[in-house]
């Protein structure tokens, strides 16, 4: 069983703008092994479709410039090279994220684009779910406010799918034998 640590960037707006569907722009992952062992990564940006041009609040989040997305494959084609990238092992894989929406991101776009969602069906865990659960916190965290409490620095640019999923993967292999993951 590997494990699939990953996060998602997508389209974004200031709260409370009406009318706008997100997409996603980035896709940052880390393949890990039960003994604690990263033995790949991937990363892609894709070209969204709905609302093309970032929203000047989505480059100040992000730090995501528009040229890194103009030039960029569409859903679909980053989609199957993302599934195969997870069949390239040839191991049995859970999909681990910080939080439900990464899942949603890609079922949506997976609709908007009419792709296939049985990929994801059965074999994801919201890590900040489990970690609220585990220690018992009486509200969920941010993933830069859960590894502060780790005493793991963060190191890179926050909201940006390669720097998220590599701590992420640290967190997730500080306490791997805890989780309830099969």
């Amino acid at each position: 069983m590997e494990f699939i640590l990953f996060d998602l960037e997508a389209t974004c707006w200031p709260e409370g703008t009406p009318g706008v569907v997100q997409e996603i722009i980035e896709i940052g992952a880390y393949r890990m092994n039960p003994s604690r062992r990263v033995t790949d990564s991937f990363h892609r940006m894709i070209r969204p479709v709905l609302h093309p041009h970032l929203s000047p609040y989505c480059r100040q989040l992000t730090g995501i410039e528009p040229h890194e997305i103009r030039n960029a494959a569409l859903f679909p084609k980053v989609l199957e090279a993302w599934t195969e990238w997870l069949a390239s092992s040839g191991e049995e894989y859970v999909l681990v994220s910080w939080g439900k929406e990464d899942e949603q991101f890609f079922r949506s776009d997976c609709r908007l684009h009419r792709q296939d969602t049985s990929w994801l069906d059965g074999c994801y865990y919201d890590l900040k779910a489990l970690y609220r659960q585990q220690f018992r916190l009486t509200k969920s965290l941010g993933l830069q406010a859960a590894l502060r409490r780790e005493g793991i620095e963060f190191e890179g640019t926050a909201h940006r799918a390669v720097p998220d999923a590599r701590h992420l993967a640290m967190l997730f292999a500080r306490h791997i034998d805890v989780w309830p993951i099969p």
